[in-house]
């Protein structure tokens, strides 16, 4: 079986780094193969060919190393495994190391622009925010996708927490990052390593956001001037409530071609999913109280038809729609502060107290699984689960 020894070349001017390269060994024969990687000799430990562990910035060139090392032990192992006769030369051939591999960064400045001519503009915005934050964990440092190994997520990880992020704004970062990196892994651009092993990139049960249906329905009956922005922002809750959930993002972008014989049909932005929801009257009744205008959306909320300038529209809309909710929270003095997500929270928190399986409310709100239904019905009332205990402990009367 062949060798491998991670070596370093000092340069032939003083002070200046040296190059890493790979020796490979095979039947007495070498074959060297030269990386980009630079190192001070000071930094680095011959005998343990690596480098020592007080460098500043080790993990980004140990890891290139390291993932460099397992690729060419896989190149080895397969040479091994055919029973064929080999040199030191066939693996040097038959190695897949890039000579100059594309950075995390610059990997996802082009999924983000794939991302925008897809229209996919909200995950765009997500994968600029991550691609930001790990920008300024490294430092000003490229390292390439292939280098992205669990050490480093793991110092990621920690760097997230130091900043004072909660867990599931840790997980947002890095379910995003592990989407990159899948994607790279599906184009072959590095091998599957499952850096993402150790972290935590679930999702954390959030505070209540679920209230009562008296709630709803005091909101309901609310006098409120005819229209104002407070009676939009009612009607649209009430709508987002009235037709199982509909997400604040897919009530902007619906348009009045969603609406066929009596049934509105859409794709959830989110996943694709295709819904549809029959048009109860009351649910008509909001609807044709915005219809006398001339654009092709069913409510006053986008103006414009260009992908990118419709997004915008719906961020500044999106954070009007809380603020005026959060004033409303206010004067039903709920206990809790309603937002673009409570109408969905509490449809399905409804839908549960009056029985409706998991299954049918996962169906009806448009989740791909049952474990994100769950989710939205972990908290449950106070109030439920004490007159649950009363009737279990009735009988100790």
């Amino acid at each position: 079986m062949a060798s491998i020894k991670v070596k370093l070349r000092p340069s032939t001017v003083e002070g200046r780094t040296g190059v890493v390269f790979y020796q490979i060994t095979h039947n007495r024969k070498n074959r060297q193969i030269t990386t980009m990687l630079r190192v001070q000799p000071s930094d680095w430990k011959a005998d343990e060919e690596n480098l020592f562990h007080d460098v500043p910035d080790r993990s980004m060139t140990q890891s290139r190393i390291d993932s460099d090392v397992r690729l060419l032990l896989r190149v080895i192992s397969g040479l091994d495994r055919s029973g064929a006769d080999y040199s030191a030369e066939d693996v040097a051939k038959g190695n897949k190391l890039p000579r100059n591999p594309i950075s995390v960064l610059d990997y996802m400045r082009t999924q983000i622009e794939v991302l925008r001519a897809s229209n996919r503009l909200g995950t765009a915005r997500n994968y600029e925010k991550t691609m930001s934050s790990f920008g300024e964990f490294l430092g000003g440092e490229r390292l390439p996708i292939c280098a992205l190994t669990g050490h480093v997520i793991a110092n990621y990880n920690a760097f997230l927490v130091r900043r004072g992020l909660v867990r599931n704004s840790v997980s947002f970062y890095m379910r995003v990052l592990r989407a990159v990196y899948n994607k790279a892994v599906r184009q072959g651009l590095v091998v599957q390593s499952h850096p993402f092993t150790e972290v935590y990139t679930g999702i954390d049960h959030t505070r209540k956001r679920a209230v009562l249906e008296s709630v709803i329905a005091r909101l309901h009956r609310l006098e409120l001037p005819e229209g104002s922005q407070l009676a939009l922002t009612r009607d649209l809750f009430i709508f987002s409530y009235c037709t199982r959930g509909m997400a604040f993002v897919d009530i902007a972008y619906l348009r009045k071609a969603n609406l066929q014989n009596g049934v509105i049909c859409y794709a959830r932005r989110k996943t694709g999913q295709l819904l549809s929801v029959k048009i109860e009257p009351c649910v008509q009744r909001i609807i044709d109280r915005y219809s006398v205008s001339e654009s092709p959306y069913v409510f006053p909320i986008l103006t414009s038809v260009d992908a990118a300038e419709a997004y915008g529209q719906y961020r500044t809309a999106l954070n009007h729609y809380n603020r005026l909710l959060g004033r409303f929270s206010d004067i039903l003095g709920c206990g809790c502060k309603l937002t673009s997500y409570t109408s969905r929270h509490s449809w399905a928190t409804a839908a549960r107290n009056h029985d409706v399986p998991i299954s049918v409310i996962s169906q009806g709100m448009g989740h791909t699984t049952e474990q994100t239904t769950r989710i939205y019905l972990t908290m449950l009332e106070n109030s439920v689960i004490d007159e649950a205990n009363k009737k279990i402990i009735g009988c100790l009367a």
